[in-house]
């Protein structure tokens, strides 16, 4: 079994169907990847996963339990956790304080602060930082940190929303490098990612949604190596 299974997910903002019949799965300590033109509906997948988003048909299950009508923040409690398109950090507050925002779910203070030890080791910037004003952060730095308050959680899963949008090149590596130590750690990945060359050269499976639908699904180096991937998205 899956730890998350999605199933023909069926997705509509007033008459217009955004996702149509939806399905992947998404096994424990794996990296997959979602792939896809923008507009495609690979951001309202994910809000539709982490319950942001109602949908019109179709089941999604975590660790073998029907969260498709679960509010967001008790999809939180149960080990997802959500980096959001945009990275939506608490701009008026500190470093810190947003780091705390992402354990609001967990009561035991002393696992809270072994875990931000751990996000500290993983962002030597964010602890630098750490009484910093979140909003006065370089982008790239608050794309870690929005990565950070997410691994505050203490998630299983983590669902990330185009990580790489907007940053720098060299920011760029440096946040995939970090995704490759997060699965490396045992942490579940789904992400969401336009630039395809990057998703797929740290994910192991991956998905192309075009126009709201599954066109491909596979190993992630096969999809790479797909004389159509390359043309439509890695440039080739």
């Amino acid at each position: 079994m899956a730890m998350l299974e999605v199933r023909n997910l069926n997705v509509f903002f007033g008459v217009i169907q955004a996702i149509r019949d939806v399905s992947f799965d998404v096994n424990q300590g794996e990296v997959v990847a979602l792939i896809g033109a923008n507009g495609a509906g690979k951001t309202t997948t994910l809000h539709t996963i982490t319950g942001l988003l109602s949908a019109e048909s179709g089941t999604i299950t975590l660790d073998g339990k029907d969260i498709t009508k679960t509010p967001a923040h008790k999809i939180v409690a149960m080990g997802m956790a959500h980096v959001p398109e945009g990275r939506r950090v608490f701009a008026s507050l500190s470093v810190y304080d947003n780091l705390k925002m992402g354990a609001y779910t967990r009561k035991d203070s002393k696992e809270i602060k072994q875990s931000l030890s751990m996000v500290f080791e993983a962002f030597p910037r964010l602890q630098e930082r750490r009484n910093q004003i979140a909003g006065t952060l370089s982008g790239g730095e608050q794309q870690m940190l929005a990565m950070g308050r997410a691994l505050m959680s203490k998630p299983r899963i983590l669902l990330m929303d185009e990580p790489s949008m907007g940053l720098s090149p060299l920011y760029v590596t440096e946040i995939f490098e970090i995704i490759e130590r997060i699965k490396q750690e045992g942490t579940t990945v789904l992400l969401v990612e336009q630039n395809a060359n990057k998703a797929l050269s740290v994910a192991d499976r991956a998905y192309v949604l075009e126009t709201g639908s599954i066109s491909m699904s596979g190993d992630a180096k096969m999809l790479m190596n797909d004389e159509r991937v390359r043309k439509a998205y890695l440039g080739a």
